[in-house]
């Protein structure tokens, strides 16, 4: 610090190292990227996380205890507790799924295709994310790069105990869509096995938690940037290196709904899914791609995110889960939910808030590191354990009969303004 000037009670080293490094400053360190995974809380200015401060509420009497009861002749336990479910039309068999991480650096490598193979092990979903094809490659020709989009979709099929749980989820942005790469995944022999067993979806992309209202966005060396610059917008870094975005897409209440009709058309035997950001009106976005026919929707709150993303957006910009949840979890379809999800009860409260499911972003990415072999199944091996007692705990049986009684306080107003939808299957 060179300067004579001081400025108590004002954020003056920020404004310092913004002076100094310029557009830098608007990241994270550059230095970090690839190897550090970021998300709402990164920063000592971050915004408390409301669904922390809310808590599992069991009752006194269980009804659903006592049926629980008289259907086993003895007193239930948290292992008679049903823990697999339906997400987006597959058979799951957690109410858990693995969320995108499209062409991120912390994704590449064998990271990608050993999370792929133990997500398969599981049987729940696996989401893979934008911008792989267009940047990674889609690995047809010649040989078979762990980094491309069709490796960590074989690698899942590898790992896949038969061909009843779980599925393979393939997003597509706009960069991917110019790249045809829902063309290249529904023609493909090595997909026939997921859609001829009714395990593959398309995920149509609107944005995600980390940087709401941004297209995706990754640091490239000046020679890998070159091969995508007719594709994505480049900006040289003080470092040398680029930042690649991509565009968000627009999109309005039609074009969603003619979107979503497109992909029935087209894609006949994929299911349809949609990702949105959390935006201020996620929760009627969710009902015009219900209503036009989407097998899910997920929610990305602004707790989530594994990408590269600006600081502010991180800290500032997009509802947070648990309001994401309050507007979108009480209609009849399918919600899906993600946002710092690592342990049964943070789960447990999205379950009773109305998804169907939760996806482990950070989380899943932590455990593969931990051990390429076994840390996401450990971690979904706790995982489940943790919400097989906190629903027994909660005198219910099945985490598909979790609702909002189950959990509070929750805001008055928003408690009153949205109704509670019946639990289904399907």
């Amino acid at each position: 610090m060179n300067g004579s000037l001081r400025a108590p009670g004002f954020p003056e080293e920020a404004v310092r190292h913004r002076a100094r490094t310029g557009i830098e400053a608007a990241f994270p360190p550059p230095g970090d990227y690839g190897s550090t995974l970021y998300g709402s809380g990164w920063s000592a200015g971050a915004r408390e996380d409301p669904l922390e401060r809310l808590r599992l509420l069991p009752p006194v009497f269980m009804e659903q205890r006592l049926e629980k009861l008289i259907d086993l002749g003895r007193e239930p336990m948290p292992a008679d507790v049903r823990t697999d479910t339906a997400i987006g039309g597959f058979a799951s068999r957690l109410p858990v799924y693995v969320s995108a991480f499209g062409s991120t650096a912390a994704a590449s490598g064998d990271l990608g295709t050993a999370l792929s193979r133990q997500a398969g092990r599981l049987g729940i979903p696996l989401v893979l994310g934008e911008n792989v094809v267009p940047v990674l490659g889609y690995g047809r020709l010649g040989g078979r790069p762990s980094r491309a989009l069709l490796a960590r979709m074989e690698a899942y099929g590898e790992g896949a105990d038969g061909d009843t749980y779980g599925g393979v989820v393939v997003q597509q942005s706009t960069e991917d869509a110019d790249a045809e790469v829902w063309n290249l995944v529904y023609s493909d022999p090595s997909a026939q096995p997921f859609l001829t067993t009714g395990r593959l979806a398309f995920e149509l992309k609107t944005g995600q938690g980390a940087k709401p209202g941004l297209g995706g966005m990754t640091l490239l060396e000046p020679g890998t940037a070159a091969t995508v610059a007719e594709q994505y917008a480049l900006r040289r870094m003080p470092d040398g290196r680029l930042l690649r975005a991509s565009s968000p897409g627009t999109y309005t209440e039609e074009i969603l709904r003619q979107q979503i009709n497109l992909m029935r058309n087209n894609y006949p035997r994929a299911r349809v899914w949609v990702k949105l950001h959390p935006g201020r009106d996620v929760g009627a976005a969710a009902r015009v791609a219900w209503a036009a026919g989407a097998d899910s929707v997920t929610v990305d709150g602004a707790e989530g995110g594994t990408g590269w993303a600006p600081g502010g957006f991180l800290d500032h910009v997009g509802l947070p889960l648990l309001d994401c949840l309050l507007a979108a979890g009480g209609g009849d379809g399918c919600l899906l939910a993600s946002g710092r999800i690592w342990e049964g009860a943070r789960a447990a409260k999205c379950l009773a808030l109305g998804a169907r499911a939760v996806g482990l972003g950070r989380a899943a990415l932590l455990a593969v590191d931990e051990d390429p072999g076994e840390g996401l199944v450990r971690l979904a091996a706790c995982l489940e354990l943790e919400l097989a007692m906190l629903v027994s705990a909660l005198g219910k049986y099945d985490t598909d009969t979790l609702d909002r009684d189950d959990v509070g306080p929750l805001p008055t107003v928003r408690k009153e303004e949205v109704t509670r939808g019946e639990s289904v299957r399907g």
